[in-house]
């Protein structure tokens, strides 16, 4: 291995989530040995619409050696359960997809399955009984997870609500602290090798020149070095996933913190709710071929829990991606390499994939392209997965008769979630690769919640005495109603790490 062909400049255009979180992790990551310098301008205005979290954000606030009640503290955090789905069925159905799992570890098949086969038999319990996180989150109570896998709080999950103009503050303060040099100002021209096409300096207008041997995209939907610079197409999803407008707008607390993101169903897309600790975060998705954009702000303003703190704002996107995020020595991150709308919470998420997998793939100079093929298929695999449990969302739905519902509904799907549904309605099986993002319980959630329900479960459930399993899923229901009361309520927690 040749020391010299080693990566000894990252340049990062864009700053926002996206550029920050970039930052961060390649700060701590490399220390002084790479250095870092990211370009974004005061002038350019940040998406700053994934205020909502999975709980894979754990392992990038540990890379980062992020201090989590100085975190909760510098970005007005609260803690998240799940999403709460509202009129999604149909109008005035209610369910829960909760972090964490349902029910509880237990030998042999999956809990699921023992489950399926009690309610065969006649046990009449929702799948909702099962989750603890659940059941919190309708108290508006929180508990972290317990390690002890007999502990019924080991099957909790959490993640957070924050302010993504505050985080992305957060982490620039983290990054500078590690030397990351930041630079004002916007890119006017990029420079290209002329037999490599590798990028070798971008230019600001203030005249400039940023010179490095690896650059990151994070220019949000301009895509500048991506997209206008390596010229990598975008593949267009929005015949599946039609919403291609939010319209944003804060407003003020009015009660206690609910532990849960809540997206009600309209009749041109969804509302999203986030509870933070100073205001409460609101925005419609929709499709604009549907509803204008003045309704859209109506109908979100007409549909506040408290008094609107600013006016509204509109934001336009397509849902896709780019199969090449990675080309060259260009590597897209956030929204330059594809977008997927909020509905459960993947934008930052996929941001932390990004980086993770360009930590672990990271080049020499010479940007081996099988590295940037591998990269290219998992960011390819993790979008086309989280695509299809987006769709499931939208096509799973009775009772709705608006245009947009009926649509959905009808639309032709794509093969993967085909298969995927047909096989859960047959067998109760749940075909999963393992490095999908959504696990069984999230699957189960939505499948059930949406109206989707099984007719089959695994016959290894039949080993299971019927008497015994029955006995054990009530068990475990029962463990979870004593245990959710004895609990502190979400506030209590939250005060008592930041204290």
């Amino acid at each position: 291995m040749d020391p010299q062909a080693r990566i000894r400049r990252v340049v990062i255009l864009g700053g926002g989530t996206a550029g920050w979180m970039t930052a961060a992790a390649l700060s701590r990551s490399f220390g002084r040995s790479v250095s870092i310098t990211l370009l974004e301008s005061e002038e350019i205005g940040t998406v700053g619409v994934g205020e909502a979290t999975i709980p894979t954000i754990h392992w990038f606030n540990d890379l980062i050696g992020l201090d989590e009640a100085e975190f909760l503290r510098a970005t007005k955090a609260t803690f998240k359960l799940g999403i709460e789905f509202v009129d999604w069925a149909a109008p005035g159905s209610r369910y829960f997809h909760p972090f964490g799992q349902f029910g509880a570890s237990l030998p042999g098949v999956a809990f699921h399955h023992r489950w399926l086969k009690a309610q065969a038999e006649g046990l009449d319990m929702p799948l909702s009984d099962l989750s603890l996180a659940g059941r919190l989150a309708a108290q508006g109570r929180f508990a972290k997870p317990a390690g002890d896998g007999r502990s019924i709080l080991s099957t909790l999950g959490y993640a957070y609500h924050f302010d993504a103009g505050l985080y992305a503050a957060y982490l620039r303060r983290l990054s500078e602290r590690h030397g990351v040099q930041r630079v004002e100002g916007k890119m006017q021209a990029v420079e290209r090798h002329p037999e490599t096409g590798f990028v070798t300096a971008l230019t600001t207008e203030r005249g400039e020149r940023l010179e490095g041997d690896l650059f990151v995209d994070c220019s949000g939907f301009s895509a500048l070095l991506i997209g206008k610079a390596m010229g990598e197409v975008f593949e267009d999803w929005s015949h599946w996933l039609p919403c291609n407008r939010a319209v944003a707008v804060p407003c003020a607390r009015t009660a206690a913190t609910t532990p849960f993101t809540r997206s009600t169903a309209r009749a041109a897309g969804w509302q999203w709710r986030i509870p933070l600790q100073h205001r409460t975060g609101n925005g419609y998705v929709y499709a604009s071929r549907y509803i204008s954009d003045d309704e859209a702000a109506a109908t979100l303003l007409a549909n506040l829990d408290g008094e609107a703190l600013a006016e509204p704002r509109m934001l336009c996107f397509a849902a896709g991606m780019r199969r090449r995020a990675w080309r060259g020595n260009v590597v897209a991150v956030g929204l330059s390499s594809g977008f997927l709308e909020p509905l459960e919470s993947t934008s930052i998420h996929l941001i932390q994939s990004g980086i993770t997998k360009l930590l672990t793939l990271f080049p020499d100079r010479n940007c081996d392209p099988a590295l940037a093929d591998r990269y290219n298929q998992l960011l390819g695999r993790d979008m086309d997965g989280i695509r299809d449990f987006l769709i499931l969302h939208y096509h799973a739905t009775s009772g709705r008769d608006e245009p947009l519902w009926r649509h959905c509904r009808t639309m032709t799907l794509p093969d993967t979630l085909l298969a995927r549904e047909e096989q859960y309605r047959r067998s109760g099986r749940l075909m999963l690769d393992p490095e999908e993002l959504f696990r069984d319980a999230s699957w189960l959630a939505v499948l059930n919640g949406q109206g989707i329900t099984a007719t089959g479960y695994n016959p290894l459930a039949d080993a299971i005495d019927s008497a015994t399993n029955r006995a054990q899923v009530q068990q475990i229901a029962d463990v979870i109603t004593r245990a959710a009361p004895t609990l502190p309520l979400h506030d209590t927690v939250l005060a008592e790490l930041m204290a």
